[in-house]
This record gives structure tokens, sequence and C-alpha cells, in this order.
């Protein structure tokens, strides 16, 4: 197996922290989800890195990422990914996003489809309005004094009190109760909370995910697009993947049947080896800026001829 290494480049004056392994291959960038960071990726990244160059930075305000300028929005989160690899001297990359990190993959495609050879999606949110209450909550009014109190000096463990939270509204024992808490309990530093925050006014309110990307998938249809999913995801329901899937032609989808929201911890091993395969079996995209235009200019949208014919072509799923 590969050694990882942490490594931190300076952009913009701030700090920014990522993860990598091997030095071979195509290049695969990981973005974790909120309140996590790029350790998330840790059981597959010595993986993915036998057979590929694997990055996985921490986002901005997360992890040991600075905040930089305090914007959280998706369109930054993208940028920064993008300023990154430019700094790290790489043009064009996989992306692999998990939750939170799979709206900023598909934000890097809209912004930056020059860059993008492939598109990862696991466990993505901005595929559906549906989303569990405990993230819903985090956008009330006030949470953002709710959590400090939470991590006040004094208190008992907050990681611990947030793994009973989660536990109560439906997480499962096992990779996505601990890598919740983990994350949660992160949210004890003002940085990260303040991060968490704002990321959740900006994409969540009460009622579930407010920043829908499903309307611009046919941008996407150019490019080898892979959906992970875990069929006991209780954070954002599979159904979306499969109503992604059926919009998006030639895309493939793999259903982790026993695993939650994080189907990369639950089983690693096949994560890495479904990922490295469809690397394999894909040729790269290439956007074509002709190409782009018209798809911006006359591009269909749900309910559309062309956008029919494209969910009729739809490839079938795969359950294992």
């Amino acid at each position: 197996m590969v050694k990882t290494f942490n490594r931190e480049a300076r952009l913009h004056g701030h700090r920014v922290r990522y993860g990598s392994a091997g030095e071979r291959g195509p290049l695969v960038v990981l973005i974790h989800g909120i309140a996590s960071t790029s350790e998330t990726w840790g059981p597959v990244l010595p993986l993915l890195g036998e057979r590929h160059t694997v990055i996985a930075p921490d986002l901005l305000g997360h992890g040991q990422s600075g905040g930089g300028d305090g914007d959280y929005s998706l369109g930054a989160y993208a940028t920064g990914v993008r300023d990154l690899l430019v700094a790290l001297g790489r043009d064009r990359a996989t992306l692999v996003g998990h939750s939170l990190g799979g709206g900023v993959a598909m934000q890097f495609a809209y912004q930056f489809p020059e860059m993008l050879e492939r598109l990862v999606l696991v466990s993505s949110g901005g595929l559906g309005r549906e989303l569990n209450v405990l993230l819903r909550s985090a956008a009330l009014p006030g949470a953002e004094y709710v959590l400090p109190l939470l991590f006040a000096a004094g208190l008992p463990s907050a990681g611990t009190k947030i793994a009973r939270l989660v536990d109560r509204v439906g997480f499962r024992a096992g990779s996505d109760l601990e890598e919740i808490g983990r994350g949660f309990a992160s949210l004890g530093d003002t940085e990260a909370r303040r991060a968490f925050i704002h990321t959740v006014r900006g994409l969540i309110d009460p009622s579930g995910q407010r920043v829908d990307a499903r309307s611009r998938l046919y941008l996407a249809a150019d490019v080898p697009m892979l959906i992970v999913w875990g069929a006991r995801d209780t954070m954002i329901p599979v159904e979306h993947a499969h109503a992604a899937h059926r919009r998006v032609a030639r895309s493939r989808l793999e259903v982790f049947e026993q695993a939650g929201h994080f189907p990369h911890l639950s089983e690693p091993h096949r994560f890495a080896e479904v990922l490295s395969s469809f690397i394999a079996e894909t040729e790269p995209a290439r956007m074509d800026p002709e190409r782009l235009r018209k798809l911006l200019v006359h591009g269909s949208a749900p309910g559309q001829p062309q956008a029919r014919r494209r969910r009729q072509q739809s490839g079938t799923a795969r359950k294992r």
C-alpha cells in the first residue's frame, strides 16, 4: 500500500491543507462534506494512490485550512479547489465529491468545465429537496448561538453528546454515527463553526435543501459520471441517486446496499475498486467551447423532448 502525506499550500495568503497519495496515473481530487475534513478519505486514499495521483483538500474553513475572506458559497469552494490545482501545476482532474463535496464538484463542473475529466457524486447534496432533520435544524434562527453553548467549558464531551443526538435522528451505529459525531464535535473550533453556519444558511432552510443542481445536469451530458450511494443513507435519501441517474445519459450508478451516508468508509476497498474501474473504463471529457455554448443557449430542461430522450437512454443501475 502506498504512503499518504499531509501537505500544505499557501493561497491568497491563507493555508490550505491537503492529503496526498500516489504519483502516477490520472489526478483524482477527493472533496469532503460539511463539518468534515480530508481525513474522511483516509481509508481510501492509499488504495486509490496505488493507481492514481490523489489529493484530498480541507475545504475553506474546514480542518486545517484557513477561512479566506469568509465566503462559504459553493462558488467559493469550487474556486478554492481550482486555485489549489493551479498552484500544484495541474490543469485537469477527476473530481469526487461527498455530500456537500458533491455540490462543490458540480459547481466546479459549471464554472471550470475545461478542467473536469470525470465527475463522481457520493451521497451528494444538491439533487433534491429532502434532507435529514439534523442539518435542517442547523438552518433555524439562533443556531449560531446554540452551538457555542454545546461546546462551552464544563459540559460533558461534545462528541458524546452529538453521537447520542445523531443516533436519535436515525443514523445507524458504525461509520455513519462515528463520522457524523466527529464532524459535529469539530464545531468546537470557532472558525469551523462559522464556516458550518454560513454554509448551511447558504444551501439549506428548515424545510430542506434549497440549492438544486438538477436543472443543470444536462451540462454534464458529455462528462463521464459515476453516482455512488448507500441504500441506507438517512442523511440524503438514495432516491436522489436514482433520479439523477435517470436524468444523465450514460451515467453509472453503484448502490452499496449495506452502507449509509458514508459508503467510502463502510466499504473502502469496494469503493476504491468501483472508482478505479470507472476511471479505467472511461475517456476523460474534453469540453469543446462551441459545444458548451450550444448547451447553454439551446440546452434542454426537465420535461423537454431532448431531456426525455436522455432519460430513456439512461443505463441500468448496478446493485450489489
